[in-house]
């Protein structure tokens, strides 16, 4: 479902990513896992078109997006669906305009086919009954259950996921993974998870692939990169403490 051959993108004279590949299977669940700046999310707005890489390729579903027009990119964005980080609702729409967003971009459907969708992508979150709530009345759990409907809306092919465990409580943080684990089984779709929380990982993971420094360490499932060799990957999997901690510990004591 996607491929990325050979991904090089810098910021200025800073590298982001150098030489990245990956393989995603239709219907597979992959999590990339790195350390924060290590350039996890350029990569998920490299497959939607975001940002284009200064050199290599991005085929999605087939099609090259990394050599797509604007207006081609837009109309590949219909089979995408996007959870952002910070769930980034628009504050002044109720529930039922955030979920109906893209319906309205990208379809012609009449306000009835619009209100059965949303009722029924909303059930499919668990939020039943609250369409005219704004943003502003949900918690942060809430938040990112509609905009997981908002991004399914259009019943696309592919979900990518920005931390979408950041700012939650563990609960609530693994009600979430249960949500992506679910609407992965139920909608079979192509879902990209990057996120540094590993126990929600192991939890949604069909394999995983370690991000450091731009490049790909390791790709393969929760055990395999828990059975890594490489110092680099070993720490990141086991919470160890970087060197420069351990020194300012030492100088403490």
């Amino acid at each position: 479902m996607i491929e990325v051959e050979h991904v090089h993108l810098s910021f200025g004279h800073r590298k982001i990513l150098n030489d990245v590949n990956l393989t995603v299977r239709d219907g597979e669940t992959m999590v990339i896992l790195g350390a924060s700046g290590s350039g996890k999310s350029t990569i998920l707005k490299i497959l939607i078109g975001l940002l284009k890489p200064d050199s290599g390729r991005v085929f999605v579903d087939g099609k090259e997006i990394s050599a797509m027009s604007e207006e081609e990119i837009n109309e590949a964005r219909r089979n995408m669906g996007m959870v952002f980080q910070y769930s980034a609702l628009f504050d002044s729409m109720n529930i039922k305009e955030n979920v109906a967003f893209g319906l309205r971009q990208h379809t012609k459907m009449s306000e009835e086919e619009i209100d059965q969708i949303v009722k029924e992508k909303l059930h499919l979150v668990g939020l039943d009954g609250i369409e005219n709530l704004m943003p502003a009345n949900l918690s942060g759990g809430m938040k990112k259950r509609v905009s997981l409907a908002r991004a399914i809306a259009l019943n696309p092919q592919i979900i990518l996921y920005d931390e979408p465990t950041a700012g939650l409580d563990p609960i609530r943080s693994t009600d979430i993974s249960l949500l992506i684990k679910n609407t992965q089984k139920a909608m079979h779709v192509t879902s990209v998870v990057v996120t540094h929380d590993l126990k929600s990982a192991e939890l949604i993971a069909d394999r995983m692939a370690f991000l450091y420094n731009g490049s790909f360490l390791a790709i393969g499932t929760y055990d395999m990169l828990c059975r890594s060799q490489d110092d680099r990957v070993k720490q990141f999997m086991n919470g160890w403490p970087s060197d420069e901690s351990m020194m300012k510990a030492g100088g403490i004591g």
